[in-house]
């Protein structure tokens, strides 16, 4: 991988385009508008990986809130680059900020239908709490939490 940038809105503002191409293209059932990813942009930390110039993935880390003290990882690789560790470069980098935000675990969401994404998740220790759908929407997506002992035994890479 090239490198993995920051996609600050004030920073780094053209970066949200690709963080919102990469996200609306894995997630198609819930697709964000600029709008709605310059606002996510302002309360979590958002990240951009590019390979030969080219946008592969990116990952969203949240902080714990309200809902949950755990942190939220999400990492998403383009389908036409999954396979050749992006994914696991992306995830790295947002576990490491991700345990700096909570002592309280991590957690990460995949969209059911991401049969790669959840196989992702589960190699690197990730279990099933629940399913949900989000209203208006046919295909659940799954939380899972981080099952720390899992994750220390955990060596498959995508």
């Amino acid at each position: 991988m090239e490198r993995i940038d920051p996609a600050d809105p004030v920073a780094a503002p053209a970066l949200l385009a690709d963080w919102r191409l990469v996200h609306n293209a894995v997630i198609p059932t819930a697709p964000l508008s600029a709008d709605e990813v310059r606002e996510r942009a302002g309360r979590n930390r958002l990240d951009v990986a590019y390979a030969d110039g080219t946008v592969v993935g990116c990952s969203t880390v949240r902080p714990p809130d309200e809902e949950t003290p755990a942190a939220t990882v999400i990492s998403r690789v383009l389908p036409g680059c999954r396979g050749r560790g992006y994914g696991t470069a992306l995830y790295e980098r947002a576990l490491a900020h991700a345990r700096s935000l909570s002592a309280a675990g991590v957690e990460t969401v995949v969209l059911a239908s991401n049969t790669e994404g959840l196989r992702f998740a589960q190699a690197r220790g990730f279990v099933e709490v629940e399913r949900y759908v989000l209203p208006g929407d046919t295909v659940p997506f799954v939380a899972l939490r981080l099952d720390e002992g899992a994750a220390a035994g955990a060596t498959a890479t995508p």
